[in-house]
């Protein structure tokens, strides 16, 4: 019979940002999408009429432009003013983020640097915007390194970044889990061939993210320290 394979069981650990880690409870980010997408395409669409959550930086920015008429040409000659614009905007304004952590989250990641697990993030975000929103929270100091989406508009490019960086650092063979909040987590996960925890900490309830069959479902990072092992539906355990 074959053994169930465990959550800790894993030699590294990659983990969403928003949603995952944190919620964001200021505008920083919100705002500088807008300076890019005004100065660059001189659009005034809000962000808010496209799907954010489990998309990217620069798959945001291509939604908005294109529903305000913007061509894919001129858009993607745009696209690295529009990302240096993103990223001067958000650092600019660093002071006012205001992360909030998702429940048990420093708990989590205290835990599996006791067991020395590899913890990386993988991330929607622009490099510098991402690091900085972990910084603000007080959690930069848990992660090895990040993939993000400065060079990968596609988050399963991103997933598959991180994971080949993982792999370098521990072996070929190194196992690799994703932490996530969205379908899109999942998707990207089994898009690599991974594992994946989804926590409903995010926007997406566990109700929704148990619909896209991921291994493990859980409210928050912090079930998955209830017990020391877990199997692979904790939620019917």
């Amino acid at each position: 019979m074959t053994q169930p394979v465990l959550w800790d069981q894993f030699d590294a650990y990659l983990f969403d940002i928003d949603g995952t880690l944190l919620n964001s409870r200021d505008a920083v980010h919100y705002r500088a999408f807008h300076a890019a997408l005004e100065s660059v395409f001189n659009v005034k669409q809000k962000i808010d009429s496209v799907p954010v959550h489990g998309n990217t930086d620069p798959g945001i920015l291509r939604a908005i432009a294109r529903n305000a008429g913007v061509g894919d040409e001129v858009f993607q000659a745009g696209l690295p003013r529009a990302l240096d614009c993103l990223r001067q905007e958000a650092l600019r304004n660093c002071g006012e983020m205001r992360p909030e952590l998702c429940r048990g989250v420093r708990e989590l990641l205290a835990a599996l640097e006791r067991r020395q697990k590899l913890l990386a993030v993988v991330s929607g975000n622009l490099e510098a915007i991402g690091w900085a929103k972990l910084k603000a929270a007080g959690l930069d100091r848990y992660f090895a390194f990040g993939s993000f989406s400065d060079q990968r508009e596609l988050r399963h490019d991103i997933f598959a970044h991180g994971v080949a960086e993982a792999r370098r650092r521990l072996g070929a063979r190194a196992s690799v889990c994703i932490v996530g909040d969205t379908p899109s987590d999942i998707a990207a996960a089994r898009h690599c061939g991974l594992h994946v925890i989804a926590v409903g900490s995010g926007t997406y309830g566990r109700d929704e993210l148990r619909r896209h069959a991921p291994d493990w479902c859980i409210g928050c990072c912090g079930d998955l320290l209830i017990t020391a092992q877990l199997a692979v539906n904790p939620d019917e355990a």
